[in-house]
């Protein structure tokens, strides 16, 4: 399969997709705590999307049942929605897809439900971190593998796991492009990035090892030791052969209170929120 570019004007009908994930993770941020089930979660967000006049780009997609994949604690990915509360304590991963003017954004964040101990925070902090570190290295020029061991590296310098099975994935009008996104990898390997490329980075770091388990439910995955796990993804596009981010968590930390910068060097123009 080859790399499709994207024109100017794809690229930005691609950052409105991106942000209406961008803007329904912002709503369901205000949500995220211990009582609610994930099923309530799910159907706040498929009554906002439709309202953002975009549609669900996860319900039905390879037959899968809801609007959001919600992973909890040993869940890697692909969590069914269902009627079990939060409870104090608990993360959980949202990953959400939209599809307007015909294109796909696809964007997850990982969630505290109230407090959660020190060493779960402080893997969620690296995972996002690594996620950054990433994204620096999707520019014209660099290679798939560039990525991958920026990230694994970054990753395994503070004792996680970085997950094989799963990786992140090029995007456009089908949720999953050309090329490929890996966690891991040796630089100067792989495809080479192009201008006009989009890309979702997804990495997916467990605190014990990177050992996972699919359950008989055909979708959700696990730790195979049991141990949490986070998970944190962006959409990103090479605009003038820098990465230029179209998806934001801005909306999720004016829900939560947090100020951050980490986004500035990733956005050759303003966000307006």
């Amino acid at each position: 399969m080859a790399i499709i570019q994207k024109t100017r004007e794809e690229i930005e009908l691609m950052r409105e997709s991106a942000l209406v994930v961008s803007r329904t993770l912002g709503m369901l941020a205000g949500e995220v705590k211990p009582g609610v089930t994930t099923l309530y979660l799910d159907k706040l967000a498929e009554d906002y999307i439709r309202s953002q006049d975009a549609i669900p780009g996860f319900l039905g997609l390879y037959d899968f049942p809801n609007t959001l994949c919600m992973s909890p604690n040993e869940q890697v990915v692909h969590g069914i929605p269902n009627d079990k509360p939060l409870v104090e304590g608990d993360i959980i991963s949202i990953d959400c897809g939209a599809i307007k003017n015909g294109f796909y954004g696809d964007h997850a964040y990982t969630f505290e439900v109230g407090e959660v101990s020190p060493e779960v925070k402080k893997l969620l902090e690296v995972t996002k971190q690594s996620l950054y570190v990433g994204i620096e290295q999707l520019k014209v020029g660099n290679r798939v593998g560039d990525v991958g061991y920026a990230i694994q590296k970054f990753t395994e310098d503070h004792g996680y796991g970085v997950v094989r099975e799963l990786v992140g994935h090029g995007l456009g009008t089908t949720m999953h492009e050309d090329p490929e996104m890996p966690n891991y990898g040796k630089r100067g390997r792989g495809k080479k990035f192009v201008e006009g490329m989009v890309v979702a980075i997804e990495p997916m770091t467990n605190m014990g090892t990177r050992n996972i388990k699919q359950h008989n439910d055909g979708w959700t995955i696990t730790t195979r030791d049991n141990q949490p796990s986070a998970h944190f993804e962006h959409d990103v596009a090479i605009v003038d052969g820098k990465p230029e981010l179209l998806s934001t968590f801005a909306y999720i930390y004016k829900a939560l209170g947090i100020e951050s910068d980490e986004e500035t060097p990733f956005r050759q123009q303003a966000l307006v929120l």
